[in-house]
């Protein structure tokens, strides 16, 4: 994977991108081109049936959702449903990437193109994992995104309806610890801002002042991934 690539060079310069979120499309769709994306303040997402062809969309939303690791949300009634959950790293990615996955979720987009390349990702160190389970041992809820020096981009999130009330919340708890474990001025992307995210704390900052932000982030070291249990504060 390569250790750091020039914004300008696969996207071009940021200042001449389309004002929308969608900023390109390839049918090219490698693991070095995601790295390559994410650290050019880009990110992925299939454009299916576009002219009969399958490609990628490549996005940098002009209002990006992030969330200020200081500024996590946390209700007295989550706490005490967190505490249900025991909190894991990278013990079950691909549980996770098949729950987040399910095409019958509502406005489900991982397809098998996404799911190989981020599973390589994944076992290259780059994507991770964080789980929520039950006192039985059941996957109840989990995350994944992509971590790049001190960038944690998070890809999508799930919960088990009948098992998992407040578990992808529980994850989310356990991934924002890890990220400020060190006090590191970290950045935690979420895309877009939703009104479920926007009760989590998640904010919107402008395309420039995120890519600003995100420069200041590749600077700093990845957190310590730890491999099994981790627990949320």
């Amino acid at each position: 994977m390569p250790s750091s690539t020039d914004q300008s060079s696969v996207f071009g310069p940021p200042g001449r991108w389309p004002q929308s979120d969608l900023i390109g499309m390839s049918e090219e769709f490698t693991p070095e081109l995601v790295v390559a994306a994410y650290r050019s303040g880009v990110f992925p997402m299939p454009q299916h049936g576009f002219r009969g062809r399958e490609l990628m969309g490549w996005y940098s939303p002009l209002d990006r959702g992030i969330l200020p690791l200081d500024g996590l949300r946390v209700t007295r009634s989550l706490t005490k449903m967190i505490k249900r959950y025991r909190i894991t790293v990278d013990t079950a990615f691909e549980q996770v990437l098949i729950r987040c996955a399910d095409p019958s979720r509502p406005g489900g987009w991982i397809d098998d193109r996404i799911a190989t390349v981020y599973t390589l990702l994944h076992r290259a160190g780059i994507v991770h994992s964080v789980e929520a389970w039950t006192s039985d041992d059941q996957l109840a809820g989990g995350l994944y995104g992509v971590s790049i020096g001190g960038l944690f981009a998070g890809e999508s999130m799930f919960h088990d309806p009948v098992i998992g009330r407040d578990a992808s919340k529980a994850a989310l708890v356990g991934l924002v610890d890890i990220l400020r474990m060190d006090a590191r001025p970290r950045l935690l992307d979420v895309q877009w801002q939703t009104p479920h995210l926007a009760g989590l704390g998640v904010i919107e900052i402008d395309r420039d002042d995120y890519l600003c932000r995100l420069a200041a982030a590749l600077e700093l070291p990845s957190p310590r991934w730890p491999k099994g249990p981790a627990n949320p504060s």
